[in-house]
C-alpha cells in the first residue's frame, strides 16, 4: 500500500516518544478529579503532607521498576531524561573530584546520546579532561577498550544501556566492573532500554541510572535518576530543599503519578514482552535485509543483542531524507536515528563511530515500535519500503 492518505499513518518511531498509556492517562485523570491537584507537596497544611504522602507512593513504584532491591530514597525525580543525565554526568564527576581530588578525568562512549555528549565542554570547562572510548564494527563498547582507558584519575565513566539509533544493548555489567576496579563511578543512561529488557541496578552494580518516563508510555517531561546510596553527587539545579536537596525545584506530582502508573504496568512483563517483540523485529530485519541494497548497522543482527523493538538499517544509494518522505507519504513514520538531532543532514555520530561510511550512513532509517504494534502494520511497512527501494 503506497496511499498514505488512504490510511491512518502509522507510527513506527517509538524509540522518539511513545503514546500515553491508558493507566497513565487515567492517574491523571484520577489526581485532576481529586483535592490533591495543584496542591504542593512540599506544603506544611494537609493537603500538602497528604500529596507528599502520595508523591512518595509514586517514588516507591518508580523504584521498584529499577529493582526489588532498590530504596526510594534512591531515586531523584527529574523533569525528563535530559535533565537526568546532566545531573547523572555532571553532579558524579564532581561529587568524585570532590572525595578524591586527583580524580578529574571522566570518559564516556563515543555512541552517547546529545543529552551526554552536549555536556562535555561544561566538564572540561570545569577542569576535567574527557575521553572517548569507541565501539566496535558491532555497535559496543568492548570491556577491554575501556580497561585501556582506565586509571586512577578516572572520576566517571558513562556509558548507554541501550544505543537510541542502533538498539544494540551494551555490556553494561563488564563495563561497570572494569571501572570499578579502577575506583571510578559508573553511569549509564538506560532511558531507551528501560523496560523494554530487564535492568536491575543492582544486578548490572552501576552507582547511577537515568530513564525517562514518554519512552514506555508514560508523560513527557518526567524523568529519574537511581543513585546508589551514599554515592557522591554535586546538585545542578538550587533554589530549594527538595528530593533530599539534590534537585531543587517543586515537584510535578501528576506526571510523575503518570509515570509511576506507566511502569507499574510494564515492569512485571518485560521478559514476556522483549520475547515478543524480538520476534517481530527479527522477522522484519529477515525480510529487509534479503534486499541486497538493505543492511543492518551492526552487522549480523541475528548475532547482536539488541533492543526488542527496534530495527536499524542503511539503504545504498538512497538517503535518509528522501526514504523518509516516501515513506511518509506512504503512511509510514520513521526516522533517520535520534529524534533529538533529526534536523541535520550530517551523518550520524554512532554510525560514523562504528565504521559505517559517510554515504552509508546517510541512508540510515530507524524503525521503532512497542508492545502495541500490530503486526500486519510491520509487514505493510516492509513490502512498502521494499518497493521503494525496487524502484530507485
Amino acid at each position: 500500500m503506497t496511499a498514505g492518505q488512504n490510511r491512518i499513518p502509522v507510527n513506527l518511531d517509538y524509540a522518539a516518544s511513545t503514546p500515553m498509556r491508558a493507566e497513565a492517562l487515567l492517574a491523571q485523570r484520577e489526581y485532576d478529579e481529586s483535592e490533591l491537584a495543584g496542591v504542593n507537596p512540599n506544603s506544611l497544611h494537609s493537603l500538602g503532607r497528604k500529596a507528599a504522602a502520595r508523591l512518595e507512593v509514586a517514588r516507591r513504584e518508580i523504584a521498584r521498576s529499577f529493582g526489588a532491591r532498590v530504596r526510594p530514597s534512591e531515586i531523584i525525580l527529574t523533569n525528563g531524561g535530559t535533565e537526568a543525565n546532566q545531573l547523572a554526568l555532571l553532579g558524579l564527576a564532581e561529587g568524585a573530584r570532590q572525595r578524591d581530588r586527583k580524580r578529574s578525568r571522566v570518559i564516556v562512549s563515543a555512541i552517547e546520546h546529545d543529552s551526554i555528549l552536549d555536556n562535555l565542554p561544561l566538564l572540561r570547562a570545569a577542569g576535567f579532561t574527557v575521553d572517548l572510548v569507541q565501539p566496535c564494527r558491532a555497535g559496543y563498547i568492548e570491556p577491554a577498550a575501556l580497561s585501556d582507558l582506565l586509571g586512577d584519575d578516572v572520576a566517571l565513566v558513562s556509558i548507554m544501556a541501550a544505543n537510541n539509533e542502533t538498539g544494540v544493548v551494551q555490556p553494561i555489567r563488564e563495563l561497570a566492573a572494569a571501572a570499578h576496579t579502577a575506583g571510578a563511578l559508573f553511569h549509564t543512561d538506560a532511558i531507551q532500554g528501560y523496560l523494554h529488557i530487564p535492568l536491575d541496578v543492582n544486578e548490572l552494580g552501576v552507582d547511577a541510572m537515568t530513564v525517562a518516563a514518554h519512552k514506555i508510555g508514560g508523560p513527557v517531561a518526567s524523568g529519574a535518576l537511581y543513585l546508589k546510596s551514599r554515592t557522591p553527587l554535586r546538585p545542578r539545579i538550587f533554589g530549594g530543599g527538595q528530593e533530599a536537596g539534590r534537585r531543587a525545584g517543586t515537584q510535578d506530582l501528576r506526571t510523575q503519578l503518570a509515570f509511576a502508573a506507566a511502569a507499574s504496568s510494564l515492569a512485571p512483563h518485560v521478559a514476556q514482552e522483549r520475547e515478543k517483540l524480538q520476534a517481530l523485529s527479527d522477522n522484519l530485519y529477515a525480510t529487509l535485509t534479503a534486499h541486497p541494497r538493505i543492511h543492518a548497522t551492526m552487522g549480523d543482527y541475528t548475532q547482536s543483542d539488541r533492543l526488542p523493538g527496534m530495527v536499524s538499517i542503511y539503504v545504498d544509494g538512497m538517503d535518509s531524507e528522501e526514504l523518509i518522505i516516501k515513506l511518509d507519504a506512504a503512511g509510514f513514520e520513521v526516522s533517520a536515528g535520534s529524534a533529538c538531532s533529526s534536523g541535520s543532514m550530517d551523518p550520524s555520530h554512532v554510525l560514523s563511530a562504528m565504521g559505517i561510511g559517510r554515504e552509508q550512513a546517510l541512508g540510515a532509517l530507524r524503525i521503532s515500535f512497542d508492545d502495541r504494534v500490530n503486526p500486519s502494520d510491520l509487514d505493510d511497512f516492509a513490502q512498502t519500503l521494499l518497493s521503494i527501494v525496487g524502484a530507485a
